[in-house]
């Protein structure tokens, strides 16, 4: 069987390490699931989440070199964030005062790409307004001089 990135296989924890698991996979291929793939919350002991002999469901993100690389936590749907919450599950009130925050609007389209024509443009006034700029501090630099010398 060839694997394949976006594939979804079965396999058995092999073995357990602190930055991830090596897992069995069918046509004996094996692949490591990093710690950070585990699950969606953040995992500071991979034991809490895996145990040797554990059949797991895993997903092929990555095929480097002869190494595969899978991911649990792609395969559980994302938790939904609480309002106002920063991604830490201890903040019980909102960091606001208790007060209502407005709804979140829609976020905007990025702007159309400009065009070469447009992009020439910006650059040349960018050029022209640096260029005057220097000028004027050079002719103002040289009046000086020039005053100073009539003396």
């Amino acid at each position: 069987m060839e694997l394949t990135v976006g594939a979804i296989l079965e396999g058995k924890v092999k073995s357990i390490t602190n930055f991830g698991a090596f897992i069995s996979l069918p046509d004996n291929h094996t692949g490591m699931v990093h710690i950070s793939e585990v699950a969606n919350a953040y995992v500071s002991d991979i034991r809490q989440h895996l145990t040797e002999g554990q059949d797991v469901k895993v997903m092929v993100i990555g095929l480097d070199n002869g190494k595969v690389n899978l991911s649990i936590k792609r395969l559980e749907p994302k938790p939904q964030r609480e309002f106002g919450s920063r991604g830490n599950s201890h903040s019980a009130a909102p960091r606001n005062g208790g007060q209502n925050r407005p709804a979140r609007t829609a976020p905007t389209p990025p702007p159309a790409p400009k065009t070469a024509d447009q992009l020439f443009e910006e650059k040349l006034k960018a050029f022209m307004s640096e260029s005057d700029s220097k000028i004027s501090s050079i002719k103002q630099y040289s009046d000086h001089r020039t005053k100073s010398r009539r003396r």
